[in-house]
């Protein structure tokens, strides 16, 4: 398939940002409908309007595009959470809601909860293996509680369970949002939060 011609076709788009947003657009679509780990390369230029060997350019392979889509989202989702929680101070609600809000905002997106399916949870792997989530998750944990007791473990230790315990929900929902709630304020903030900090 040959790219589109004429004055706004892909060979005339010197922005190589600008083309690789409208790849990625076009596979938001696709993983609205479809399972992402079966939509392939071939569908995602069909759906962009442009030749394999232009989607190539961009995207070396699935996997780079799967990783800048994944973290394109997380960052969609970052700014969305900071608007959502600027009125929020104590530490404790502050963890809890951004993570039910983070969990909502997912579940709410068929182009996002695709990922997080039982049959093949890949968002759940690319979240764990993505430093750019993992900071971003960091850089939250710092604005619930930035003087965090040094005896606790690593921002990034604590990051990196947060990831784990809202990609399992993701994948496996409790029973309702009430009994999530409660699950992570139980169990989850009392790991994050320092005791004297807690409400």
């Amino acid at each position: 398939m040959g790219d589109a011609s004429g004055p706004r076709g892909w060979l005339a788009d010197q922005r190589s940002e600008v083309a690789a947003e409208r790849i990625l657009d076009a596979a938001e679509t696709l993983f609205a409908h479809h399972d992402p780990e079966t939509v392939g390369m071939n569908e995602i230029a069909r759906a962009a309007g442009c030749s394999r060997a232009t989607l190539y350019r961009y995207f070396d392979n699935r996997e780079a595009l799967h990783r800048a889509y994944v973290h394109r989202q997380a960052r969609s989702l970052d700014r969305l959470l900071a608007e959502r929680l600027a009125g929020i101070s104590d530490p404790q609600t502050r963890l809890v809601t951004g993570m039910t809000e983070a969990i909502a905002l997912v579940r709410a997106n068929p182009a996002l909860s695709s990922w997080f399916a039982r049959t093949g949870p890949l968002g759940g792997e690319m979240a764990d293996r993505s430093e750019v989530i993992i900071a971003m998750v960091a850089a939250f944990l710092e604005s619930v509680q930035p003087d965090a007791d040094p005896g606790r473990p690593s921002v990034e230790r604590r990051a990196r369970w947060v990831v784990r315990v809202l990609t399992s929900l993701l994948v496996f929902p409790g029973g309702d949002d009430a009994e999530e709630t409660a699950m992570l304020t139980d169990f989850v903030a009392p790991l994050v939060v320092s005791p004297a900090r807690r409400s």
